[in-house]
């Protein structure tokens, strides 16, 4: 069951599989580096590449499969932190705190910020919640936990996003 032809021919699809590949390789760096949108641009590229390649019906099974693992990722990405930082003893607020500090931090120091900010935010809320510095830092620790564990779990489904789209890719070059 073909879908579309795509928007290149034969000889394109090996230029369009390698662009295509290299993409995703940088959307599993975003999954760490906060600067790149990750599974997002793993998905887009996947998405890019079948209008340029054509849609079968594995293409069809492949993007839901991904499509699925994002949805997946975008509530773990709340569930997880948020779980591991109640657990740290964290409070709501100072999560809020934390939000707040990641997206200062993004724009005072790029890149890196986003985690820093994050952190420093966090630590400051809970200081100023509980006046003490060790419970302060055991929640932020707690939370930081959540998301390396998070970011963990979205370098797993990247993986497996990339490794569903080579199947794919495959039956496009063979």
């Amino acid at each position: 069951m073909d879908f579309g032809q795509g928007l290149a021919g034969d000889d394109y699809r090996i230029i369009w599989t390698g662009l295509a590949a290299a993409v995703m390789v940088l959307g599993l760096i975003g999954v760490v580096v906060p600067f790149l949108p990750g599974l997002f641009l793993i998905l887009a590229t996947a998405f890019v590449y079948g209008l340029l390649v054509g849609f079968d019906s594995i293409a069809v099974a492949v993007l839901v499969v991904m499509s699925v693992l994002v949805i997946v990722s975008i509530i773990k990405s709340f569930v997880v932190p948020s779980r591991a930082a109640a657990e740290s003893g964290a409070s709501m607020l100072s999560q809020v705190g934390a939000v707040v500090g990641g997206v200062v931090g993004f724009f005072v120091i790029p890149v890196f910020g986003l985690i820093l900010g994050a952190l420093a935010g966090m630590v400051a809320t809970e200081l100023a919640i509980k006046g003490n510095w060790d419970e302060a830092w055991a929640a932020t620790k707690g939370a930081a936990k959540g998301f390396g564990i998070s970011a963990l779990i979205d370098l797993g489904l990247g993986t497996i996003m990339i490794a569903a789209w080579s199947v794919w890719a495959a039956s496009v070059l063979l």
